[in-house]
């Protein structure tokens, strides 16, 4: 199978195989790069240096860390070879600062400069080289499963409108639209497939790994005798809301029905995952509040000088947390004084109530420091949905289906949604949004709230996103 899941997370196979690959490569670097620096007399490696291993693996781990932050190993990144090389620049710069930190509080993994440039050096140029390499293998076939779409009305059009990109497809390779008899077809007539006989004979023929079921009305339609026979002869089969869910990271709100929430795995946070969940928020606020003050001192300046000596610094507001309980978050003010005068009105991008030091702010997530309070206090956690007001939970919990159900967690100062979508301000967005948070509501773990706290760096340093 070309996608695999880890904690309710899923990970396409290739994209973790890259990883590892790039792992073993920044290990071996290390190891390189300290002969090289000694290439006239090796046995000079241990005198100098001293033991490799844990220095190699520290080193790998820091630059393979900076690399998830800066997406390269995002399936949906569609930046092209340049930008690949722009986010591995600077995910080795910064790993090379991360690094003379680790080395200043960890004397004893210090490689030597010499040593360590060599390596670096190394794992940058092999790096790209395995890159270049992975970029033409990913977009052909390999490790992708052959599908086949069963059903080519309103739930298989979502299959070809949710996916439609080729990065959307880096774990399948869409072999056609199998039309049900009696049913409508609104799929284009290049993707659909007509052919006679068997299900398993179509699968046989065409070369199907995976069936994904999106037959309009299963009633009327649905071939239950030919799917048993193709399961039982080995061939995957799927409905079309996992497809989509397990492709595109997101839940298509439009198909789910609460059935396949009771009985799909994931939902609900235990004993140990609440416990740790608060350790972490509590942990990371105080060292967060404690590296960031100085920086939340220059923003209370900023805003005074700008602003005037008696304009506020923070904006407070009423927002819905966990399990519909409102809260006061607090925000270094962004806009002008009394910018909702006129009532309650959806954030837009450019909005012409920003202020310049307001712009600043907000586009490198400053405004957002004073919320690590709200996190101390229990009332948001560093990931989840993003708090809505009260005013615009009501219409939206009126107007989109499940949207309550993202209060099932606590909201956060980060998440899901806010790394996949970009800025929105209407009832449309909030639903594409709602997509993404159902999605980490349902499949929440340590591991993604990790991913979704490293790939944050990529937000701020890129300004994707809000």
């Amino acid at each position: 199978m070309a996608t695999v899941r880890f904690f309710r997370h899923h990970f396409h196979l290739a994209y973790l195989m890259l990883g590892l690959l790039e792992i073993v490569v920044l290990i071996l670097s290390v190891y390189a790069g300290s002969f090289l620096r000694f290439f006239e007399d090796p046995n000079l490696v241990s005198a100098h240096i001293g033991v490799l291993e844990v220095r190699a693996l520290v080193i790998a781990a820091v630059l393979y860390v900076c690399m998830q932050a800066l997406g390269l190993y995002q399936p949906n990144l569609r930046d092209g070879m340049i930008g690949v090389l722009l986010r591995t620049i600077v995910a080795f710069v910064i790993g090379g600062v991360a690094l003379t930190m680790v080395f200043y509080l960890w004397p004893t993994v210090f490689l030597g400069r010499g040593a360590l440039l060599i390596s670096l050096g190394l794992a940058f140029l092999i790096v790209l080289a395995v890159r270049a390499v992975f970029s033409q293998y990913i977009n052909q076939n390999a490790l992708r499963s052959r599908v086949l779409v069963l059903g080519a009305g309103n739930k298989a059009n979502l299959v070809a409108r949710r996916l439609r990109r080729k990065s959307d497809q880096r774990g399948f390779e869409l072999s056609g639209y199998l039309p049900v008899l009696g049913q409508e077809s609104l799929v284009e007539g290049k993707m659909l497939i007509r052919h006679s006989g068997s299900l398993l004979s179509i699968a046989r023929k065409f070369g199907i790994e995976e069936i994904v079921v999106a037959v309009d009305d299963q009633r009327a339609g649905m071939p239950v005798k030919e799917l048993l026979e193709c399961k039982l002869a080995g061939v995957r089969v799927t409905d079309v809301l996992t497809f989509i869910e397990r492709e595109a990271q997101r839940i298509d709100v439009s198909l789910l029905k609460p059935s396949w929430l009771i009985f799909s795995d994931g939902c609900g946070n235990r004993g140990m995952r609440r416990w740790s969940m608060r350790f972490f928020d509590v942990f990371a606020s105080i060292m967060i509040l404690a590296m960031t003050w100085p920086l939340m001192l220059a923003a209370v300046i900023a805003i005074k000088v700008s602003d005037g000596w008696r304009a506020p610094v923070l904006y407070s507001q009423d927002r819905v947390g966990h399990n519909g309980e409102v809260f006061r978050v607090h925000k270094f003010r962004s806009m002008i004084q009394n910018a909702e005068k006129e009532g309650a009105q959806w954030a837009q991008k450019n909005d012409m109530r920003v202020t310049r030091v307001g712009e600043f702010l907000r586009k490198y997530r400053v405004d957002e420091l004073p919320q690590l309070f709200n996190i101390f206090m229990g009332e948001m956690a560093f990931v989840g949905p993003r708090p809505e007001r009260p005013v615009f939970v009501e219409q939206l919990t009126n107007e989109l289906p499940f949207y309550g159900e993202r209060h099932r967690v606590k909201p956060g100062l980060t998440g899901w949604a806010q790394l996949n979508y970009p800025y929105g301000a209407s009832v449309a967005d909030s639903l594409h949004k709602l997509e993404f948070d159902m999605y980490y509501v349902k499949n929440n773990s340590l591991l993604l709230d990790v991913m979704i706290l490293l790939q944050t760096v990529e937000v701020i340093l890129f300004g994707r996103g809000r």
